[in-house]
């Protein structure tokens, strides 16, 4: 790209060009000075709008009005103490120059105003040393009395004091504290009334003193209450999240141990089925070719069954129970089971119930039965409603009670609902639970079917 000629001539035909197309007006103003502006309408002007057309001192305090509550928000308490200390420094000097005769100076004068500096500036210090700073304060307080000038100047510190030591120590330090303070305002009195008053600023001195520890003291009580109640909230919250670990443990190894039936179901078919096929082979060839056919099906449930063992066991345990696992063709009888506990069991059937892989099969039969047991156990007297609805490619799980319900159950209520929901998500369905708006519960599965997984 060739370079600009930035010259005069070449300047000048640059700006006629930009004045034909429009991008700029010449204005003359007065003193016959050109000055070019640009008018294109694909830019605004940007003028100076509200309060930043005023000038910059004024823009600048406006600014800083509106910004300062943030700033004091992020103010630490070690700067806000030292403005305390200022402010408790200036109160002094200013109430203590009120209090000495107009013109008054000397060495007593100046002992009388180092006194007062001396004992207000320690408070930027009463968070990281609450009694040392009391101990300087009870000094410089009996300094200035043997000056024989009123405490008045140096009252607003001392209750600062006494509060810093009641809120930060513990009660019986705090409490040796406030009689120190105590015995050096009585002291002070015997020793020097006139620093005081009569009896009746004795008695108020007294009072304001333990008035300000019982402030303190009452917001050490609260934070103490505050943190022990943070390390209860988070002991519980550590509590839940272990028994819902060992909650999902124990379920995971009940379902593997249940699965281990199944695969061992289905390992007895496969060998029933290649004998049968062995049998007939010469002989019957079609139905050799049924027995393999029903082998191979059997054989890729069982693998199916055992991926979900290996990624549900953790640690394996003997099973006790040598029962044929139960389905969902045996609802019926446990709800004549749950009957007899003092529920009533309504069940419905919808659609036509297919071949369902025996996992599968079982893990519905646990929801049914986990469920219609919370309901004997929650509910109260109640009616419950099963409803199975069977489809293609799903079974569909319901069952609603209308007791007492209404709330959500707590992680110390028992562990069935976390394993109906580890029973769901084990064959990738889900699971929901929870009370009713009108009272009762409701407990619904989706769970999906596998046709590679059926036995034809």
């Amino acid at each position: 790209m060739a370079a600009f000629p930035f010259t005069q001539p070449a300047i000048s035909r640059h700006l006629r060009v930009l004045r034909e197309r429009g991008v700029v007006e010449e204005q003359r103003p007065a003193g016959d000075r050109r000055r070019l502006t640009y008018i294109s309408g694909r830019i605004r002007r940007v003028r100076p709008e509200g309060d930043a057309a005023r000038p910059p001192g004024r823009y600048r305090a406006a600014v800083s009005a509106h910004d300062l509550p943030r700033r004091l928000s992020t103010v630490g308490p070690w700067a806000l103490d030292a403005l305390l200390a200022l402010a408790a420094a200036t109160a002094g000097v200013l109430i203590l120059g009120s209090m000495l005769p107009p013109g008054s100076v000397g060495p007593r004068t100046a002992a009388a105003y180092a006194l007062v500096v001396a004992h207000s500036l320690p408070i930027a210090l009463r968070r990281r040393f609450p009694l040392p700073v009391l101990a300087w304060a009870l000094a410089t307080g009996l300094a200035f009395a043997s000056l024989g000038l009123n405490l008045v100047p140096l009252g607003l510190s001392i209750l600062v004091y006494v509060y810093s030591v009641a809120s930060l120590c513990p009660r019986r330090v705090s409490l040796a504290g406030l009689a120190a303070t105590e015995a050096m305002i009585i002291l002070v009195f015997l020793a020097r009334p006139e620093a005081l008053g009569d009896r009746s600023s004795l008695l108020g001195d007294c009072l304001a003193v333990a008035a300000a520890w019982w402030l303190g003291d009452g917001t050490r009580r609260r934070q103490e209450a505050a943190v022990a109640a943070s390390q209860r909230a988070a002991e519980l919250e550590r509590a839940r999240e272990e028994l819902a670990r060992t909650a999902v443990v124990e379920e995971r190894l009940r379902i593997a141990r249940e699965l281990h039936d199944v695969v061992a179901h289905s390992m007895s078919i496969i060998a029933v089925q290649s004998g049968v096929g062995a049998h007939v082979l010469d002989s019957q060839p079609e139905e050799a070719r049924k027995a393999l056919a029903a082998v191979e099906a059997t054989s890729r449930q069982a693998l199916t069954e055992m991926r979900r063992l290996l990624g549900v066991l953790r640690e394996v345990e003997p099973s006790g129970s040598l029962a044929p696992s139960p389905g969902l063709a045996e609802v019926d009888g446990l709800a004549a089971d749950v009957a007899r506990a003092g529920a009533r069991v309504e069940v419905r059937i919808e659609g036509t119930r297919p071949e369902l892989p025996l996992g599968l099969d079982l893990s519905a039969y646990r929801i049914v039965q986990e469920a219609l047991t919370n309901v004997v156990r929650h509910a109260g007297p109640a009616t419950a409603r099963v409803c199975i609805r069977y489809a293609t490619d799903a079974v569909d799980i319901e069952v609603v009670d209308d007791g007492r319900g209404g709330r959500t159950p707590e992680p110390g209520d028992g562990h069935g609902i976390v394993g109906m929901r580890e029973r769901a998500a084990v064959y990738g369905g889900s699971l929901d639970a929870g009370p009713l708006p009108g009272g009762g519960f409701r407990v619904a599965a989706h769970l999906p079917i596998d046709e590679r997984e059926t036995i034809p």
